[in-house]
């Protein structure tokens, strides 16, 4: 069962979410759940198909992998341990993994090509609702929509999903 994490957000006249938590009498509101990514919001409405989903989350998950995003403080994961006869050599090392996990994401990122890697980054690893990407990218609404659909089909072609 998915975590909801139900807030009451104010919309802008163009329809954007901002991230104000008060709600003025004037303003449109609307109530979101922050647990939820864009992708997986897109998805449940229908506006992308299982294989793009599937592609997104294959490309955010390198992203986390890869440790891409910004750390708040240091990094508390300990190191391996030698334990009986198999040395810490046998375990994988993080490292190795974190840097196969970039290999990975800049590799889907090229697949995608400039100009559709931008909105994808923006939607799936940064979790920028489409109509915030759109705006800041200065696009006419639902543009991003198409856009995203085109990156992620290149994408999964890249993961090779069927």
């Amino acid at each position: 069962m998915a975590m909801r994490e139900w807030v009451e957000r104010e919309i802008d006249t163009d329809g954007v979410v901002s991230n104000r938590s008060v709600v003025t009498r004037r303003r449109r509101s609307v109530t979101v759940n922050l647990a939820e990514s864009p992708l997986s919001w897109l998805r449940a409405r229908g506006m992308v198909d299982a294989r793009q989903f599937e592609a997104g989350e294959r490309l955010r998950a390198d992203y986390e992998r890869a440790s891409l995003g910004p750390h708040v403080t240091m990094r508390w994961e300990s190191s391996p341990v030698a334990r009986g006869r198999r040395g810490a050599s046998d375990a994988i090392d993080p490292t190795l993994a974190q840097l196969a996990a970039k290999r990975r994401f800049d590799a889907a990122m090229a697949a995608a090509g400039t100009g559709l890697s931008d909105v994808a980054w923006r939607v799936i690893c940064a979790g920028d609702a489409l109509p915030m990407v759109e705006k800041a990218l200065g696009w006419p609404a639902r543009a991003g929509k198409l856009v995203l659909c085109l990156a992620l089909d290149r994408i999964a072609a890249h993961y090779q999903l069927p």
